[in-house]
């Protein structure tokens, strides 16, 4: 990933994190990934972590339109994503999705803190304010379906080396970075 893209990414998120009135913690831990696939505008993800404490998590994320969180899932994590502005898409199975697999036809999800049966790898929005609770093992995959989104998360402790499973074996959770300017914020992943 350049610098270049790394940079545009935290200037877009800073400013819709103004527009919408989030104020960071001073000296946010920012993480900044095109999953090393070098195609951010179509699979990339800012992120910000927020808390990072031995029982639970909190970050914040930013997407715009047309940009797909590949589908992964977590061993030991469970995670409320809570879509805070815009409109989140998310789609979800029960378990790995590999062709020709036989999955059930709808898994059982709290949205809002209430089951909702949802379609297993049928696409389901989350308007603003709304969240959905992710136990271990459920594959997913998100994206915004409005022009920018910001994307909270809760969960468990999080382990971002030992603990994200892709079902594309050619992701890594953190991108190389070419430098072709000079760095506006350092990522975790630098540190």
């Amino acid at each position: 990933m350049k610098r270049s893209e790394i940079n545009t990414a935290y200037r877009l998120a800073l400013a819709c994190f103004g527009r919408h009135h989030w104020t960071l913690p001073p000296s946010p831990r920012w993480d900044i990934t095109d999953f090393g696939l070098r195609d951010f505008p179509h699979l990339g993800l800012t992120l910000i972590n927020l808390a990072t404490e031995p029982e639970y998590c909190e970050k914040l994320m930013y997407g715009r339109r047309g940009q797909y969180t590949p589908c992964h899932t977590h061993a030991q994590k469970k995670e409320d994503i809570i879509c805070r502005v815009g409109e989140l898409t998310l789609q979800l199975w029960p378990a790995k999705p590999v062709d020709g697999a036989s999955l059930p036809a709808t898994l059982s999800v709290p949205i809002n803190g209430v089951p909702v049966a949802v379609r297993t790898g049928e696409p389901f929005a989350l308007p603003a304010g709304s969240r959905v609770t992710l136990m271990p093992g459920v594959w997913h995959a998100f994206y915004p379906t409005s022009d920018e989104c910001i994307i909270g998360e809760v969960s468990t402790a999080n382990d971002d080396l030992h603990d994200n499973f892709f079902l594309n074996p050619d992701i890594g959770r953190f991108p190389g970075i070419e430098e072709d300017e000079p760095a506006a914020i350092r990522l975790v992943s630098e540190h």
